[in-house]
C-alpha cells in the first residue's frame, strides 16, 4: 500500500511544481494585463494568459500578496450577463509607487505614480530650470523625496522626462536646446546618483519626453489599442514625435528615431535651432501661433498656457483665427509626411497641437487625408491626447517596466 502512495505522491509534487513554474512566469504579463486595464476579471484574465482557471487564480492571488492588485473576494456579474461571475481585478490602490519627473523649458514636476497610471501625488511644478542639470535634477528628486516621505509609500524606481533625444546606452541628452543645458549631458547618470543619494530605491531611467507620453497613451489613453501608434506633440516650446510599435517605443538604433520636429514644413520659413530652416519645430509650436496671430509674448505664464488660451478665448478673432488655420495646415503637411512613411493606424496629438484639432478637427483631418498617398486611401483616425501629465506616466512607466517584467525579482530588488 505504501508503494502506490510514493509514486501518487511524486506525480503532485510534480504537477505543482510545473504549475507554480507557469505560474511565475505568467506573473509579469499577468500584471501588465492588469495594469492596461485589458484584464478585469480574472475569468479575462484566464482567457489572455491561456492557461487554467487554477494557474490564473494562482497568479492573481500571489500578485495580491506582493499587494500589486485587489482580486474581489465577492464576485459579480454585469446585469444581464450569463454564466459563473468572475473575480474582478483591480490595481491596489495603496500599492507601490513609481517616481515621475520631468523637465520642460518653463520649469519642473515630479509625481508619484502606481500601477495602472495613476498619479498618486504631484509636487508644486517649479518655473526655472537652472543651466546646471545636476541642480535641476537634484531639486525635483528631493521633491519626489519628499513625496515619498510624507505618503510613506513603497518606490518601485524613477523615471525622468526631458525635451531632448537621450542617446542610448549612455543616457545623454543630446540637444535640449531649449533649456541652458549642455549637449550631451549625461542626464540619466546625474538622475540616478541624485535618486540613491535620497535614499530612493529601485533603478533609475530618463527618456525624452515625447517618447514617454506616447508610451504612457498607449497603455492609458487615446492610445490604447492601436497597434501602430504615431504621437505628434508640442508642449512648452518645440515638436516633437513618437512611434508605438506592437506595445514597444521604437527608438532606432541608439534612441534617437522620430525627431520629427526637424521635418520641413515651410523652406523659406522661420531659422530653427538645428541650422535649417522652416522645420515644424518653429513652425508649429506655442511661439509660433503667438506670433502668426500678431501677440508678443508675455512673461507671465508659459508659452503652452498663453497659445492654448488664446484659441481658447480668442479664435472668434480673425488674426487669431488665420494663424491657427496657418499652423493647421503646416502640421497637416508634416503629419501626412509621416503617414506616407510609417502608415500608422491611429495618430494622437498633445500639447497645443491636441488644442489646434479641437479647433478645427475637420481641416487638419482634410490636410492630412488630401497629402497622403495612404490618408487618402483609408484614413487614419487623428485622436486628441487624453490623459494629463502623460509625460510624468511615462516616465513612470520605465520604472515600473521592470517590475512588468518579472514582479518578484523587481521588488525584491527595490527593498
Amino acid at each position: 500500500m505504501s508503494g502506490k502512495a510514493e509514486p501518487r505522491a511524486a506525480g503532485e509534487r510534480t504537477t505543482s511544481r510545473g504549475r507554480l513554474d507557469r505560474g511565475r512566469a505568467a506573473l509579469g504579463p499577468a500584471l501588465e494585463l492588469v495594469h492596461t486595464g485589458r484584464a478585469p476579471t480574472r475569468a479575462v484574465l484566464t482567457a489572455e494568459l491561456g492557461v487554467t482557471r487554477a494557474t490564473a487564480g494562482a497568479v492573481a492571488a500571489e500578485l495580491e500578496a506582493l499587494g500589486l492588485i485587489r482580486v474581489d473576494a465577492r464576485p459579480g456579474s454585469a446585469a444581464g450577463s450569463q454564466g459563473r461571475p468572475s473575480h474582478r481585478l483591480e490595481v491596489a490602490e495603496d500599492g507601490p509607487v513609481a517616481l515621475a519627473a520631468q523637465i520642460h523649458a518653463d520649469g519642473f514636476r515630479a509625481a508619484l505614480v502606481g500601477l495602472g497610471g495613476r498619479i498618486v501625488a504631484t509636487a508644486p511644478g517649479c518655473e526655472t530650470v537652472d543651466a546646471d542639470p545636476a541642480k535641476v535634477l537634484g531639486s525635483v528628486v528631493e521633491a519626489g523625496a519628499e513625496l515619498l516621505r510624507r505618503t510613506g509609500r513603497r518606490c518601485v524606481g524613477a523615471g525622468l522626462a526631458v525635451p531632448s533625444a537621450v542617446a542610448e546606452p549612455a543616457g545623454l541628452a543630446l540637444n535640449p536646446l531649449h533649456l541652458a543645458w549642455p549637449a550631451g549631458a549625461p542626464v540619466r547618470e546625474i538622475f540616478a546618483e541624485r535618486v540613491r543619494a535620497a535614499g530612493i530605491g529601485g533603478p533609475a531611467f530618463a527618456g525624452n519626453d515625447v517618447n514617454l507620453a506616447a508610451l504612457a497613451e498607449h497603455r492609458h489613453g487615446a492610445g490604447r489599442g492601436a497597434r501602430d501608434l504615431l504621437c505628434v506633440a508640442t508642449g512648452h516650446r518645440g515638436v516633437g514625435g513618437a512611434l508605438v510599435l506592437d506595445g514597444r517605443l521604437h527608438t532606432g538604433s541608439s534612441g534617437l528615431a522620430l525627431e520629427v520636429g526637424h521635418l520641413t514644413v515651410n523652406p523659406e520659413g522661420r531659422p530653427c535651432h538645428c541650422g535649417s530652416r522652416g522645420c515644424l519645430d518653429v513652425e508649429a509650436d506655442p511661439l509660433a501661433l503667438l506670433v502668426e496671430a500678431g501677440r508678443e509674448p508675455g512673461p507671465e505664464v508659459s508659452l503652452v498656457q498663453q497659445a492654448g488660451d488664446l484659441l481658447r478665448t480668442q479664435y472668434d478673432d480673425p488674426a487669431v483665427r488665420r494663424a491657427a488655420e496657418v499652423l493647421i495646415d503646416r502640421l497637416g503637411l508634416g503629419l501626412a509626411g509621416l503617414v506616407n512613411i510609417l502608415n500608422p493606424d491611429r495618430i494622437i496629438l498633445g500639447g497645443l497641437h491636441r488644442t489646434l484639432l479641437d479647433a478645427d478637427p475637420g481641416r487638419l483631418r482634410a490636410v492630412v487625408a488630401d497629402r497622403s498617398l495612404w490618408g487618402q486611401s483609408g484614413g487614419v483616425p487623428i485622436l486628441p491626447c487624453t490623459l494629463d501629465h502623460n509625460s510624468l506616466v511615462g516616465a513612470a512607466e520605465l520604472a515600473w517596466q521592470p517590475v512588468l517584467d518579472d514582479p518578484l525579482e523587481a521588488l525584491a530588488g527595490s527593498d
